[in-house]
């Protein structure tokens, strides 16, 4: 199974992009960029093509759920998981509603994001 998976981690704060990406790396997984707006993240997915997006829904240049469709739009079989701090049924309602695959809540440990990852991949030896 080739785990070449890729992974945009879309988070304005740089201890949680730096904690996903190690943990991603741990994994397994080696090919992880980040962005810390919602315009970095819509270059990144105009410029290539991602497996996973794990998209923070408060950004400061825009609201990661208005973001879900446009990135659907430029990469439908991108699999979109929200990760927030405010889990409120509304907020992972409304984020499912748009177009999310997932919903991971901060602070998040690396086994809710191998199982994410499980999820959406059940052939990943590595994780």
């Amino acid at each position: 199974m080739d785990t070449q998976l890729s992974i945009l981690i879309v988070d304005d704060v740089s201890t949680v992009r730096s904690f996903l990406s190690q943990t991603l790396m741990h994994l397994g997984i080696e090919n992880v960029k980040e962005a810390s707006t919602a315009k970095q993240c819509i270059s990144e997915c105009q410029a290539a093509n991602y497996n996973m997006i794990f998209l923070d829904i408060e950004l400061p240049d825009g609201d990661g759920k208005e973001l879900i469709a446009q990135i659907n739009e430029i990469s439908p079989e991108t699999n979109v998981v929200m990760v927030s701090a405010h889990s409120a049924v509304e907020n992972v309602k409304e984020a499912i509603d748009k177009g999310a695959k997932g919903f991971v809540v901060k602070p998040f440990t690396p086994k809710k994001i191998a199982a994410m990852l499980k999820k959406f991949y059940p052939d990943l030896e590595s994780v």
